[in-house]
């Protein structure tokens, strides 16, 4: 499905204010995923107005009005959600979705109906979560999947499926394949509990930065991704690093290197070499000036 416009940054007045309700929804008692997901979208589509953060929730909930009412069982929960959004309306990935950002950004993903895993699993959560489902999500490394069932029991079914694939319910070894085909490394029970919002959301950045590192000419999206990031309550102090060295390579060299200092001084008092190391790069950050 072609885009319908380029994707263009928000004025600096709707950044402001897009960042503003980021914050504020993410310091939240509950933050709400789909709002987080949806401000991240405005943050890198200009185009994105009220309007049209209102219609993606909208069309959540009408993708969630259509499911059988409480259908019973994890697995029924997962054939039904599978049928809707697998089948019916044909919402999956493939592995050129990886190279467009648009498959990172939720009311993109809701259009297009492609997405990378962790923003099609999130597709499948708040569906899910609005239609009374036992629903969550499950950070495997490299590939997301969401969980049905109960989260904190042994007792009880729990069922994985892997939006990516349309929903496929993952059986007994499943999971462990998806693991080791992303990053080699064994499956571990750890991997397999519920992901909070804001890991989800930290981890939808943390591809955005990825995708925009590989591509220099995008170092403004890199950027604005650091900048959301930052806000949530918590996040590696590393980040302000990567921030004031993303402002060097954009050619800002005088804030750069205010911001190298910055993270200097905090470094300094657990590694003093590696202070000194930022401080080097703060120096040569200045001396591109002359």
């Amino acid at each position: 499905m072609p885009h319908p416009h380029p994707l263009r940054p928000p004025s600096p007045e709707r950044s402001a204010e897009v960042r503003r309700r980021f914050a504020e929804e993410a310091r939240s008692e509950r933050p709400d995923l789909a709002t987080l997901c949806l401000l991240v979208g405005a943050e890198a589509d200009g185009a994105l107005d009220e309007a049209g953060l209102d219609a993606a929730q909208v069309e959540l909930d009408r993708l969630a009005g259509e499911l059988p009412f409480r259908p019973g069982t994890p697995r029924a929960w997962a054939e039904a959600l599978r049928g809707l959004l697998g089948e019916r309306y044909g919402f999956h990935g493939v592995a050129a979705d990886y190279q467009r950002l648009e498959s990172s950004l939720l009311h993109e993903v809701l259009r297009r109906r492609r997405g990378l895993p962790i923003l099609l699993s999130v597709v499948w959560l708040e569906v899910a979560r609005r239609a009374g489902a036992p629903v969550y999500g499950v950070a495997l490394p490299g590939h997301f999947v969401v969980g049905l069932g109960a989260e904190h029991t042994a007792a009880g079914e729990r069922v994985l499926v892997d939006p990516f694939d349309g929903g496929r319910l993952l059986g007994g070894k499943d999971a462990e394949v998806l693991v080791a085909g992303a990053t080699g490394a064994e499956l571990r029970p750890s991997m397999l509990e519920p992901a909070a919002p804001l890991e989800v959301v930290s981890r939808v950045l943390n591809n955005i930065r990825a995708w925009a590192a590989g591509r220099p000419e995008q170092s403004a999206v890199g950027l604005w991704a650091i900048d959301l990031a930052l806000l949530l309550p918590a996040h590696a102090a590393r980040l302000r690093y990567e921030r004031a060295r993303l402002l060097v390579q954009r050619g800002e060299f005088l804030a750069g290197a205010g911001e190298l200092e910055a993270y200097a001084e905090v470094v300094s008092a657990v590694d003093e070499a590696v202070a000194e190391e930022v401080r080097g790069e703060a120096r040569a950050a200045r001396a591109m000036l002359n």
